[in-house]
């Protein structure tokens, strides 16, 4: 990609004078806040045309070259007394730089190129700013909190091109994000030229379905690269070699994740004898009681190595079914032999014998929180997901940790009402939430925090099929990512949303896809005030238990007056895996004219509409006459989030009311229900 096409020229309009009333902008209104401003008296009147530009001790040109790809905005000066940016730079390393705006020049200091580089994209977006005519004096002294701030981009489900990676690359700079986490393989297909396993890149990276979703409803079979129905990709050695230069040019580390043992459907069935059962398109995980297994994955990191100079690797590690590894006699074998207790000791003994391979390569390893199942490898990174238990768990135990758990830092859930967004996986992850998460938890010890080096937004791809609907995933959430990462823990919404409106224009003006903030519709309505009915603090007998998983506040859940938002992590959906049946006890016989209850349908996390609702009364509790049947009117397969009220009409005298919901047949199908009314 050309930067000059997405950054340049359209920051050349916004730096001009284009009004008579000057608008001064200042280090207030960037994204993420600096660490310290103090202003001062008068502004620095943005030229007419490019900034004039100097630099000293930039030994290798970097820095010259980068403000070179943007001639509209920055010019070299022809004397560098005369320049209206003078940048400075050390011989020591970090990310830090003061900027110091004068009425007459910018001044620039820092002690490496990756802190001036930094300088210059504050002042990006300070210029980039609508009208923007001049800079309020002042001193940004600036530094970041965490040495990790990264996205993930998983490729896998649906392959994006270099040209993509790079505008995003682009993107990720402006906002001082440094980690690139890309997501190569997993069962969706396999992303990167192995050489010595070709069939990863003929057969394994192609599929006859464009879409995810498409390609699993026909039996999640891949095809080979010259079929006509083919689609999907992979990244030669030379175009990751490129990519990964691009991105070193802008202070980005691009780090590769290869799944072992789990996420490897792809693997198995492009080389069936690595899996437990020999056969293709039968097991997720490789198979860890055969040795060829080990050479394989030996194999294909050392081509991995050889391409990303990144101090780690990650392995994945997650959710591996290791249901073939119970009846494999390989498997099993190879827990006798090595003392092994079970099989999430077996995945252990995997994770630390590729650790040490990697290890002895002069790599570290970084993987989801999963290998911390069995025993931790000892000098293992965690990277967590399921919540910040197992991050939490890693850092006491003193293993460096990257935290990205799902209920703050999924940002594949949607981010505003489910009616208005595309087809998400499901979850409600708006930018106020992100911007509210806090990784240093309060139990943990400086020292203990000490090895927190970071967070990190992910975006698993299932169901963002196109580039523009990946870009509207990720911004203006990532700005909420970028400041966590880099600013001190303060926070004010208010301002960062006004910030973050700022740097959306900015970015569609660069032409990037963003979600559109100033017009966001917000949680649900109907969980914003409580319902008022006769059911609240009835006692409530559950046939059928609520998951333990979302218990939500208990057997009080369903008769609060507290309705759902639009996700049902939010602590007051209940959860049941099947049917759901209740009895509602009023305390006392009254005149009942309705019964109420409401369910959600998230089909991309397997929560669906109950089949049908029946309602019973009765008034001693143990004889019970039907109301009615209401049957879902929904189609099961219809793709969005949303919520169905099954309401009856009673009009009769009870004291108990049965509720009974007749659940998906789909296996693993959820119901989740957010509260009972009875008027």
């Amino acid at each position: 990609m050309n930067l000059k096409k997405t950054l340049v020229s359209t920051i050349l309009a916004s730096t001009l004078s284009l009004s008579a009333s000057a608008l001064t902008v200042g280090a207030a209104d960037i994204i993420p806040r600096p660490t310290e401003f103090t202003q001062s008296k008068g502004s620095f009147a943005l030229p007419a045309g490019a900034l004039t530009f100097a630099v000293k001790g930039d030994s290798d040109g970097r820095i010259a070259n980068y403000l070179s790809l943007l001639p509209e905005t920055f010019t070299p000066a022809e004397k560098p007394s005369k320049a209206d940016l003078m940048i400075e730079i050390g011989k020591g390393t970090g990310e830090n730089y003061t900027l110091d705006i004068t009425q007459r020049r910018i001044n620039v200091k820092a002690p490496s190129a990756a802190g001036a580089f930094y300088a210059i994209q504050s002042l990006i977006q300070m210029t980039g700013t609508k009208d923007a005519t001049e800079l309020q004096a002042g001193r940004i002294t600036d530094t970041p909190r965490f040495p990790h701030r990264g996205l993930l981009f998983d490729v896998s489900r649906h392959f994006r091109s270099a040209d993509f990676l790079k505008k995003q690359i682009d993107a990720m700079a402006l906002m001082k994000l440094n980690k690139l986490h890309l997501h190569f393989t997993d069962a969706a297909g396999w992303r990167m030229e192995i050489e010595k396993y070709p069939r990863l890149t003929e057969f394994a990276a192609w599929r006859p379905q464009a879409t995810w979703q498409d390609w699993c409803d026909n039996g999640a079979r891949y095809c080979e690269k010259t079929d006509g129905r083919a689609t999907g990709g992979y990244y030669t050695k030379q175009e990751l070699r490129d990519l990964i230069d691009y991105a070193a040019k802008r202070n980005i580390t691009v780090i590769p994740e290869i799944e072992i043992p789990g996420h490897s459907k792809e693997v198995t069935s492009a080389y069936p004898e690595i899996s437990c059962s020999g056969l293709p398109y039968v097991d997720e995980d490789l198979c860890i009681g055969k040795e060829e297994t080990f050479r394989f994955i030996e194999n294909v990191l050392d081509e991995v190595i050889d391409v990303f100079p990144s101090a780690y690797i990650h392995i994945g590690g997650d959710e591996a079914s290791k249901g073939g590894w119970r009846k494999c006699p390989d498997c099993q074998a190879r827990i006798k032999t090595e003392g092994l207790k079970d099989v999430d000791e077996l995945q252990s003994y995997a994770i630390h014998r590729v650790e040490k391979y990697l290890n002895s390569k002069g790599r570290d390893i970084i993987g989801w929180d999963e290998i911390l199942e069995g025993g931790l490898a000892p000098n293992a990174t965690v990277m967590s997901w399921r919540g910040t238990e197992g991050g939490i768990t890693a850092l006491k135990s003193g293993h460096k940790v990257v935290m990205t758990p799902g209920e703050f830092c999924y940002i594949d859930y949607t981010q505003d009402a489910a009616f208005k967004e595309p087809v998400s996986i499901g979850g409600f992850t708006p930018l106020k939430k992100v911007y509210s998460y806090e990784p240093v938890d309060p139990s943990l010890t400086p020292q203990e925090a000490s090895n927190l080096i970071g967070l990190q937004a992910n975006l698993w791809a299932e169901y963002i099929p196109t580039d523009s609907h990946a870009e509207y995933m990720y911004y203006p959430r990532a700005f909420a990512i970028a400041e966590i990462g880099w600013s001190t823990p303060e926070k004010n919404y208010d301002d960062f949303h006004r910030r973050a409106l700022a740097l959306n224009t900015l970015l569609d003006s660069m032409g990037y896809t963003t979600f559109d903030l100033a017009n966001e519709y917000g949680e649900r309505r109907e969980s914003l005030t409580p319902v008022v009915n006769s059911a609240i603090g009835a006692k409530v007998e559950y046939t059928t238990p609520y998951h333990s998983k979302y218990p939500a506040a208990g057997n009080s859940t369903l008769v609060d007056g507290l309705r759902g938002g639009w996700t049902y992590g939010d602590k007051r959906w209940q959860g049941f895996l099947g049917d759901f049946e209740a009895i509602v006890d009023l305390g006392k016989s009254a005149y009942i004219h309705s019964v109420a209850a409401t369910f959600m349908h998230a089909p991309g996390a397997w929560v669906h509409l109950p089949q049908n609702v029946e309602i019973e009364i009765s008034s001693d509790g143990k004889v019970f006459t039907p109301v009615e049947t209401i049957w879902s009117d929904v189609d099961p397969l219809y793709p969005k989030i949303m919520m169905k009220n099954f309401a009856v009409a009673a009009n009769a005298n009870a004291r108990y009311v049965k509720i009974k919901a007749k659940g998906h047949d789909r296996p693993g199908a959820w119901l989740f229900i957010d509260e009972i009314v009875i008027n």
